[in-house]
C-alpha cells in the first residue's frame, strides 16, 4: 500500500496534472488586438505580424538587432547629482528612480554604445520609454554629450533613437537646461563633419522634440510614431477644434516635409547601413556579404500605449 501511495499515485498525478503555462508567452497587439506568440513577435522585432503596429522595444534589444552579431560596448555616462531639488510628489524622486531601475534593469533612461553595423563603426544612443517615460533629465543630457564626444574621438557617425514624453519634471529647470546642452553636443558633431542620424520612435514629444531629436542630418521615423511638442489632446482642448486624421504621426510629418523617411523597424538596419556608409564616403555595402545582426530581440514588457 505504501508503494502505491508513495510512488504510483504521484506518478499518475504528475502525468495527468495540468501544466502551468507561463504568463508571458502571448502578447496582445495594442492596435488590432491580435494575440501574438512571444517567439513570433521577437523574431519580427516586436512588430505585429498582423497589422504592422510597432510596439515598444528596449535599448538593449534594439542594439542587439542593430549591431553585427549583437555585439556592442557600452559607453560610460557620468552620473549627475542625485535629486538636486529634493523633489517629492506622491513619491520621493529617488524612490521613483529605484522603482524604474528595478522594473527595467537599467540605470537610467538612455543607453549609449559603440560597435559595428554592417562593418561600419558607429556610436548609437537609445532612449528607454519604459524608464520614467524616457524623460530627459541630467543623466540623459550627460548620455548624449558622452555619445557625441565618443563619436568625435573615434571619428564615427552617431545614430540616436528617441522615445520620450519630454523633460523630466522632477528635475525642474535642470531638465530644461539639457535642451541647450544637447544642442551644443550635436553642434560638436557638425563641426567635426560627422553624420548625426535620428530615428524617431513612438512617442517622441515635448522638450526632446524641441532639441536633439529634430537636429539630425537625416530624420527617420518608425511607422505610426507620435512626434510632437504638445500632444494632440492638449491642442484640441486649447483651440477647441478637431485635428486632422493622423495629425502629428510620422506619415503626416513626412507628407509635410518634417521627415526624410518613414521606415519599418524590420528594414531599418539595412537602410541605416546604406545611409551611414554614403555619408561617411564609404563604398556601398554588398547585402549578401554583410554580417548578420544579433539574435532576435526580446520585446519590451511594458510596451507603450497609443
Amino acid at each position: 500500500m505504501n508503494w502505491i501511495t508513495n510512488y504510483v499515485r504521484p506518478r499518475i498525478n504528475s502525468i495527468f496534472s495540468r501544466r502551468e503555462i507561463p504568463e508571458n508567452l502571448w502578447t496582445k497587439c495594442d492596435e488590432c488586438g491580435t494575440m501574438l506568440f512571444h517567439r513570433e513577435l521577437s523574431d519580427n522585432l516586436n512588430v505585429c505580424t498582423n497589422c504592422g503596429h510597432h510596439m515598444g522595444i528596449t535599448p538593449r534589444a534594439r542594439f542587439t538587432a542593430l549591431f553585427d552579431g549583437g555585439i556592442f560596448s557600452e559607453v560610460e555616462v557620468p552620473a549627475p547629482t542625485p535629486d538636486p531639488l529634493h523633489f517629492r510628489d506622491q513619491k520621493k524622486y529617488p524612490d521613483r528612480l529605484r522603482a524604474a531601475q528595478k522594473a527595467t534593469g537599467e540605470k537610467e533612461a538612455m543607453l549609449v554604445a559603440t560597435g559595428e553595423m554592417g562593418r561600419t563603426p558607429i556610436v548609437a544612443a537609445a532612449q528607454d520609454f519604459s524608464f520614467m517615460a524616457g524623460s530627459m533629465g541630467m543623466y540623459v543630457g550627460n548620455a548624449i554629450i558622452a555619445a557625441a564626444e565618443a563619436a568625435v574621438k573615434l571619428k564615427r557617425p552617431l545614430i540616436l533613437f528617441s522615445a520620450a514624453g519630454g523633460a523630466r519634471m522632477q528635475e525642474g529647470i535642470l531638465s530644461l537646461m539639457q535642451m541647450p546642452r544637447t544642442t551644443v553636443a550635436v553642434q560638436m558633431l557638425k563641426e567635426a563633419n560627422l553624420p548625426y542620424i535620428v530615428v524617431l520612435t513612438h512617442p517622441t514629444t515635448g522638450g526632446v522634440t524641441a532639441s536633439y531629436a529634430m537636429l539630425g542630418d537625416v530624420q527617420i521615423a518608425e511607422p505610426g510614431a507620435l512626434i510632437c511638442f504638445a500632444g494632440p489632446r492638449v491642442i484640441e482642448q486649447t483651440i477647441r477644434e478637431k485635428l486632422p486624421e493622423g495629425f502629428q504621426r510620422a506619415e503626416y510629418l513626412l507628407d509635410h516635409g518634417m521627415l526624410d523617411r518613414v521606415t519599418p523597424r524590420t528594414q531599418l538596419r539595412d537602410e541605416l547601413i546604406t545611409i551611414t556608409r554614403m555619408l561617411m564616403g564609404l563604398p556601398p555595402a554588398i547585402k549578401g556579404d554583410l554580417p548578420a545582426p544579433g539574435p532576435e530581440a526580446q520585446p519590451q514588457q511594458d510596451a507603450t500605449q497609443k
